[in-house]
């Protein structure tokens, strides 16, 4: 090859590398030795288990934020990464819909699996109306089961970890105290909102646990899954609905597209009223870098100070 084609072949190469970086979420950190290689699916649940694990994990995770769960597909890559992980951690209750054969198989072959859902108290969980026996999976809408998760993954790192136990356990108790004053702090929020506004429309039933909790009505364009799609009929039905109750503000979600929701909003615009959109909540998915919503808890308080700023 002369020096001509070299120099055009090495430009066509930075260019591929650079695409390709730029196509690529940030990457994750590389396990070491010393730490417990962990796995999370969801971006709450890196988040969950990087506070329990601390110094002793290294913790990647497959969803970046803004990334939808329930149409996730994991690629070849995901699977390697789970595969040569010491622990694999998800949600379950099917909102990582597609993958569900991944974990079967994950489990099957002996490796160590972390399912939120298998800890949960079953009496707690919010079925999913015309569902049959699904559940909802959006769990980390309250606090309170939050903290139910937080126990789970403590004790899973115990079992992979034994040496490391009384440290899991450490972070797990501050763990629990901060989440204690983050549940306090949204209902000190909810309180300044009259109880005939407390009425939260979105564009899926991502908050039907976080209306039971702090007493909210919810009402959501698609189903619990983000697969359904918001028929003509369902959109005037949900424009009837705020006209009739006069409801201030409706929201977007930070991982499902806004035009479902301002389809609603110019519904609601033909009948005769006016609602404004509220702001963007944070859904099936954490903020990014920079957002002011990168953790867990971060992201509970910008969701009620969101929903408080609107409808008040």
């Amino acid at each position: 090859m002369n020096k001509k084609s070299q120099h055009f072949s090495g430009i066509a190469l930075s260019c591929v590398l650079l695409l390709a970086a730029c196509a690529q979420p940030a990457a994750n950190p590389e396990p070491t030795e010393d730490t417990l290689n962990v796995v999370a699916t969801t971006t709450m649940l890196a988040d969950l288990s990087r506070v329990i694990g601390g110094e002793y994990v290294t913790v990647s995770g497959l969803m970046g934020p803004g990334i939808d769960p329930h149409l996730y597909q994991a690629s070849a890559g995901d699977v390697t990464r789970m595969q040569e992980a010491d622990v694999v951690v998800y949600n379950g209750l099917h909102l990582e819909g597609k993958m569900g054969e991944i974990f079967e198989n994950l489990s099957g072959q002996g490796h160590a699996v972390i399912c939120i859902e298998d800890g949960l108290d079953e009496s707690k969980l919010l079925a999913w109306e015309g569902g049959g026996s699904v559940h909802d999976p959006h769990i980390w809408f309250d606090v309170a089961i939050w903290k139910q998760a937080a126990q789970i993954v403590a004790e899973g790192f115990a079992n992979a970890d034994p040496a490391h136990s009384d440290a899991y356990k450490g972070n797990l108790e501050q763990y629990l105290k901060e989440l204690d004053e983050l549940d306090t702090y949204v209902r000190d929020r909810v309180s300044e909102v009259a109880e005939g506004q407390r009425v939260l429309v979105t564009a899926h039933d991502a908050f039907n646990y976080f209306g039971k909790a702090y007493g909210f009505e919810v009402r959501g364009l698609q189903g619990i899954s983000t697969e359904a799609e918001a028929g003509t009929a369902d959109v005037s039905a949900l424009a009837d609905f705020i006209v009739e109750r006069q409801i201030k503000a409706i929201f977007v979600e930070s991982s499902v597209p806004p035009k479902t929701i301002e389809a609603l909003q110019a519904a609601v615009k033909a009948k005769g009223f006016d609602v404004s959109i509220g702001g963007e909540l944070y859904s099936d998915s954490l903020g990014g870098e920079g957002s002011g919503a990168e953790s867990y808890i971060l992201t509970v308080k910008a969701n009620i100070d969101t929903i408080v700023e609107a409808l008040k």
